[in-house]
């Protein structure tokens, strides 16, 4: 018989059921226009279904006529991820879900610069698809908000997890200390990866050009709902960044953000791979120094990437990713105490 102060301690506490169930609702509706826009793309393409999936993983694929792009349907997958958890009341879905409402409200501020460009405002007046278009990045604004509103306040102290001795090999909070460090390092020198290649894009295009397609919407030219390359390098750069500094010092509270990213960048370096296969890259990587460097950052992303989904969503974790003891006790018969 289960004798513990709180059977479930990944569990939210019933204060906070609102808000849990008002992120997951936002979320789920958001996730449910980008599929819509989705949907439409394919619909008005020559393809099917069947060939959006395979574009999904190869970008040399002949896709239909796309809105959206990959990081776009990465984070659909994700919003309606972190909603199914946000609804079932789960505290590893705070601070992914804070997570995505930075992300929505960064895109919705882009946006909304960009519409003071006169120009890029008439595209929305007379493009057939142009209120929806903007009638989505408002929707987003909107769920940013009542993400960020209502999960910022619901903190919550540690229930149910009573620390192990120091030296005991199953100690929880020792795990997870030693787990969250390890992907805060790895969090931390792809950024600097990233930092790197940045600079590099850098010389080949004006700086003014290049940071102000990362904050104002208007520079494309297009009503394409799908970020720019600039936007989504500098974005996961400042992610990388946060996330790895919050995950050193072993804060069990990253859990959550730390696997959604993490599983995000891993499908786009998988997607990256999938081209470099198809354009036989591999093959004339060390051709070039340049070739070379990039097949070594790919294989490390790939790398670290995986081990950090392997490392934040593995076996027997708690509430924020310690493991518990009794998923030693249980893994022989395949129990998880994760999510």
């Amino acid at each position: 018989m289960d004798v513990r102060p709180n059977p479930d301690p990944g569990r939210a506490a019933p204060e906070h059921s609102g808000a849990y169930l008002a992120t997951a609702l936002s979320l789920a509706v958001y996730s449910g226009v980008l599929t819509a826009w989705t949907v439409y793309g394919i619909r008005q393409g020559d393809g099917n279904a069947w060939d959006f999936l395979e574009g999904m993983f190869n970008p040399g694929a002949s896709l239909t006529t796309q809105v959206l792009g990959p990081h776009e349907w990465a984070f659909t997958v994700a919003c309606l991820v972190i909603a199914g958890l946000a609804l079932a009341q789960r505290r590893v879905a705070r601070s992914a879900a804070l997570l995505s409402g930075f992300v929505l409200l960064a895109v919705s501020l882009r946006e909304g610069l960009g519409l003071f460009d006169a120009a890029y405002r008439d595209q929305h007046r007379h493009d057939p698809l142009g209120g929806w278009a903007l009638a989505t990045r408002g929707l987003g604004l909107v769920v940013a908000l009542v993400v960020l509103l209502a999960m910022f306040p619901a903190t919550e102290r540690r229930r149910g997890v009573h620390p192990s001795a120091p030296g005991v090999a199953d100690d929880p909070e020792a795990w997870w200390r030693r787990s969250s460090r390890i992907c805060g390092v790895l969090f931390l020198l792809m950024g600097l990866a990233r930092i790197g290649w940045a600079v590099r894009d850098l010389t080949g295009m004006g700086t003014g050009h290049y940071l102000r397609a990362v904050v104002d919407g208007s520079v494309l030219g297009t009503l394409d709902l799908a970020a720019p390359t600039e936007f989504t390098t500098v974005g996961s750069v400042l992610v990388l960044f946060v996330l790895g500094v919050l995950a050193l010092p072993g804060r069990r509270e990253v859990r959550g953000a730390l696997l959604v990213f993490a599983a995000l960048e891993l499908y786009v370096t998988v997607r990256m791979v999938v081209w470099l296969t198809v354009t036989d890259f591999f093959n004339r990587s060390f051709e070039t120094p340049g070739g070379a460097l990039s097949l070594a950052t790919t294989a490390y992303a790939l790398a670290a990437m995986t081990s950090v989904v392997v490392l934040a969503g593995g076996r027997g974790s708690g509430p924020y990713g310690g493991m518990r003891t009794e998923g030693f006790r249980t893994a022989a018969v395949g129990r998880n105490g994760g999510l």
